[in-house]
């Protein structure tokens, strides 16, 4: 008793400066855990399920654990006794200022006064979790986790999991049960369509007869009747089965092709349609009904893919990518603001210590995790995560900054995938790509380091950034054709152009309006320079241009690429787009005939590019303390939309002759073009330059601006 009263003192000594508590505590209890655990071993559980066919195929990089041993800690001062309902995932014991509490431990009285609450927790099978509820002591935030003495603690994490007996490890996405919109019977089976894309659990409805039943899903029809080329299939053998039958697995489709063999037969086929329920919050309207239309698949293609994580395809792989996971980050601002799945997937991503490998096996997917987290603060606002994340992210960076060549820039080394894009070009030596990757996520780390207080790690990151981009321009930039070079490899320059570094450079901001004007017209518009046939960079590419304002040029490549998808029938957005390809050869990649993902995260990147670039809507200071309104036509007649925020709705209405903004509690600023003078219901209107004009928003108000063609 003496050596775990030690223990015990020990352990407080080292949270009293990040615990906090008290009588009168507010809010509801939720389950709790030790950050990042429970979010592992659930995307271990989700990410298994991938099939080839009906083979298993679980991710090929290292998939790390959860700490099987968790502390949780309560510091409470009562004026009166209480009494306290415990729920706990492990094996556990409850101590009182360091001592044992002996008989019931689902129920414990908690005596008045100030005292310290342990939970100490033992699962190997899922997260140590722990339920706590009483009238003023509950299980949330306010409680801390070390894994044992000596290891600062940390804030206890948790989500929406607020029922006693609905534990983590028990977490479900809801279903919902939707019918077929078509159903082409013939014998010995049906063909079933769904209308859409979409994903779940095949539910044959008074199932009868004894006999195998197999079930052939397909994200285009062409798949579904394609046996020996369907991606995923579903085997089973009944005997003597009355009722329903479901599917145990989902799968994602938008055909099945039902096939019975024997004596069985079904009275219908419905699917109990699986999701995250997310609020639809950003909308986008315009006088172009196609851009209209490519705006409801891609929220639709965002919407499938946002889970218990961002995943790259509800098909394949249903694993979680940096890459992928970056640019979903970003389009989810402008539509759900879900920022519990960001949260979730960047953990997921993460992993735990000691690191080992990128993330993924990719050297540039490491990059993009830390460029996802200072994306996150800007637009949540949530210092809390990055802090309690930051630890993970300088063991992360250390791993990074060891693998540093002579040049101080980062080359593939054995085991690591330098991955960029799925494009014909070396990727070996030093990739101009690459290295500004690099800068951007030194940057990320010193803005992430000051937030956490780690002055001197800050101090570093940024001079490591700022020498880095130095050696950047030194080594790729070619001053006498005004571009990037793709690379370098023992010393001697590759001079093929790519677009890669040229949109990245342009995007973050890394070139003076002179260079800038020459990458959009020697590269990013230049028919010359090979083209991008990936969702995942044209991303990249029209963001680029239109943060430099080529928004009219961004909406024709939008209407051309993904209208394209649209004409070729598309219900969700894929994971790549070849216009020269016609019928089901489309449908392959990676040597399969169905290979090719039709409803892929990074194709819904619209969202974001529409809501930032012609809404004209970004945060300027996190969280929209700060931010602004630049609405942009991009040739359209109007344009009407709303994008969220944590402080509510931004709602922006434009036309060639009128603004009408709605704004948000921050400091808003309304930002726009006339050819004379214009005129506004309320507030001040400011000259700032040739034809340049801004006016404050006030949160809640509502203002119309007249402005001259």
């Amino acid at each position: 008793m003496r050596t775990y009263s030690l223990f015990i003192a020990h352990l407080i000594a080292l949270l009293l400066a990040v615990v906090s508590g008290g009588a009168g505590a507010q809010g509801t209890a939720t389950w709790i855990w030790s950050p990042g655990d429970f979010e592992i071993w659930l995307s271990n559980r989700m990410q298994v399920q991938r099939v080839e066919r009906d083979v298993a195929w679980p991710p090929f990089w290292r998939l790390y654990h959860h700490q099987p041993q968790v502390n949780f800690i309560r510091q409470v001062d009562l004026a009166a006794p209480e009494d306290i309902d415990i729920a706990v995932e492990g094996i556990y014991n409850v101590a009182i200022d360091g001592q044992f509490v002996h008989g019931d431990q689902h129920r414990v009285r908690v005596p008045a006064g100030r005292h310290t609450l342990n939970l100490q927790v033992y699962n190997a099978a899922s997260p140590p979790t722990v339920f706590v509820q009483g009238p003023t002591i509950r299980s949330d935030a306010s409680w801390s986790v070390g894994p044992r003495p000596g290891v600062p603690a940390a804030h206890a994490a948790h989500w929406n999991l607020s029922a006693p007996d609905t534990p983590p490890s028990r977490y479900r996405l809801p279903t919902r049960e939707i019918p077929a919109v078509a159903v082409a019977r013939a014998d010995g089976g049906v063909l079933v369509d769904f209308g859409q894309e979409t994903t779940g659990f095949v539910k044959l409805k008074n199932l009868t007869g004894s006999g195998k039943v197999t079930l052939y899903y397909g994200e285009s029809k062409e798949e579904a009747l394609s046996a020996q080329g369907a991606e995923t299939l579903d085997r089973f053998t009944l005997a003597d089965h009355r009722g329903d039958f479901i599917a145990p697995t989902s799968r994602a489709m938008r055909y099945v092709n039902v096939r019975f063999d024997g004596g069985i037969r079904a009275d219908d086929v419905t699917l109990l349609y699986e999701y995250l329920p997310v609020a639809h919050r950003g909308t986008f309207k315009s006088s172009d009904d196609e851009l209209n239309r490519i705006w409801d698949v891609a929220q639709r293609t965002l919407e499938l893919n946002t889970r218990e994580f961002f995943i790259d395809g509800v098909k394949r792989d249903h694993w979680v990518w940096s890459g992928d996971a970056v640019q979903t980050y970003l389009m989810n601002y402008y539509t759900f603001f879900d920022s519990d799945t960001v949260k979730r997937t960047t953990w997921a991503l993460r992993g735990a210590d000691p690191v080992d490998m990128h993330i993924n096996t990719i050297l540039d997917y490491s990059l993009y995790w830390f460029i996802g987290i200072r994306d996150y603060y800007q637009y949540t606002g949530d210092a809390d995560f990055v802090k309690s994340v930051y630890p993970r992210m300088t063991t992360l960076m250390d791993f990074v900054l060891a693998r540093r060549n002579a040049n101080g820039m980062l080359e593939g080394l054995p085991g690591d995938w330098v991955f960029v894009d799925w494009a014909d070009m070396p990727k070996d030596g030093e990739l101009a790509v690459i290295q500004l990757l690099f800068a951007r996520s030194l940057e990320a780390m010193a803005d992430c380091a000051a937030l956490a207080h780690d002055d001197a790690k800050a101090a570093t990151y940024r001079q490591l950034a700022a020498e880095l981009k130095t050696k950047i321009m030194a080594a790729f930039w070619d001053p006498q054709r005004q571009l990037f070079i793709h690379a370098r490899k023992d010393g001697k320059v590759n001079p093929l152009v790519t677009r890669h570094p040229n949109m990245f450079a342009l995007m973050f901001g890394y070139l003076d309006d002179a260079q800038a004007a020459a990458v959009r017209r020697n590269v990013l518009t230049s028919d010359s320079v090979p083209k991008i046939t990936t969702p995942y960079m044209r991303f990249y590419e029209l963001a680029a241009l239109a943060e430099s304002g080529q928004q009219r040029y961004v909406t024709g490549q939008i209407k051309d690429y993904w209208g394209g998808m649209l004409r070729a029938g598309a219900t969700c957005f894929w994971e790549q787009y070849d216009p020269n390809v016609e019928g089901a050869a489309r449908y392959a990649m990676y040597g399969k005939p169905f290979g090719m993902s039709l409803c892929h995260a990074w194709g819904a990147s619209p969202l974001y590019l529409l809501g930032k670039y012609y809404l004209g809507v970004k945060p300027t200071q996190p969280g929209y303390a700060a931010y602004v309104v630049e609405p942009d036509l991009g040739g359209l007649a109007w344009i009407d939309g709303k994008v969220p925020t944590p402080r509510g709705d931004i709602a922006v209405y434009a036309d060639a002759q009128t603004i009408r903004v709605t704004g948000v509690a921050g400091q808003g600023v309304l930002r726009f073009t006339s050819a004379g003078t214009p005129r506004s219901d309320g507030g001040t209107i400011r000259r700032i330059g040739e034809r340049r004009y801004e006016l404050a928003l006030e949160g809640g108000k509502t203002v119309t601006v007249a402005r001259k063609k």
